[in-house]
């Protein structure tokens, strides 16, 4: 689902700074693998490249067949409404919006009608436990809840490819435990391929692979135990 060929990306400085050095990556549709690294190694950013975000220097990212590199804006956005499912630490849930309204804006930017939107919506929703919460406002949610939110939102349009940075970093390790359990359960559910970058070594241990970023490329670790 994922390829990722001779990835080099450098930052501007005195001297520069070769963030990305010949990186290479695969991930297959239905696995999930945790990126863990040093803060500052790069780790976000490398899901932001990925995504068409951050530009590279060269090197190749292909999706689903489809080279990421070179595409314009509105080829990148229209890959990423379709292709891409993002679950972030800090939710990013709208708050004028309802919980199921939320859910459904993936599908209202794919030209899905509304009816069929909010049925799917909600089917999410019930899958994550929060079946009784679609009207709710997200302000009466709690963080767990909202975690909950944001996978589903991620989820609902069935993408290939599920980007998760640092998913449970404002949880507790019990509640972090159970969304995290929750989000590799749907990625697997879907058949979509799932990168989590994490900094916590038990979020990592749920991955079928660990790879470790340093010095600008990717070292398999197999599983932590």
């Amino acid at each position: 689902m994922l390829r990722i060929h001779s990835l080099v990306k450098t930052l501007p400085g005195s001297p520069p700074r070769t963030l990305f050095d010949d990186l290479a990556l695969q991930v297959e549709s239905g696995e999930c693998v945790a990126i863990v690294g040093e803060s500052g190694a790069g780790k976000s950013t490398l899901l932001n490249c990925i995504a068409g975000l951050d530009a590279v220097d060269r090197g190749s990212i292909v999706i689903g067949g489809q080279e990421v590199c070179g595409l314009d804006d509105d080829s990148l956005a229209r890959l990423r409404r379709v292709q891409f499912g993002f679950v972030f630490q800090a939710f990013h849930v709208l708050p004028h919006l309802s919980v199921l309204q939320n859910v459904a804006l993936p599908l209202w930017l794919l030209g899905t009608t509304d009816a069929q939107a909010d049925a799917r919506a909600q089917a999410m929703l019930e899958r994550v436990g929060l079946g009784g919460r679609g009207a709710d406002a997200p302000h009466v949610l709690s963080g767990g809840e909202l975690q909950r939110v944001a996978i589903a939102r991620a989820l609902v349009h069935r993408p290939a490819l599920v980007l998760a940075d640092e998913p449970t970093g404002n949880l507790d390790p019990e509640r972090a435990a159970s969304i995290l359990g929750l989000l590799l359960e749907q990625i697997r559910a879907g058949g979509a391929a799932g990168i989590l970058v994490t900094h916590s070594r038990a979020a990592a241990r749920r991955a079928d692979r660990v790879l470790e970023l340093d010095r600008g490329r990717l070292a398999d670790i197999g599983r932590l135990e």
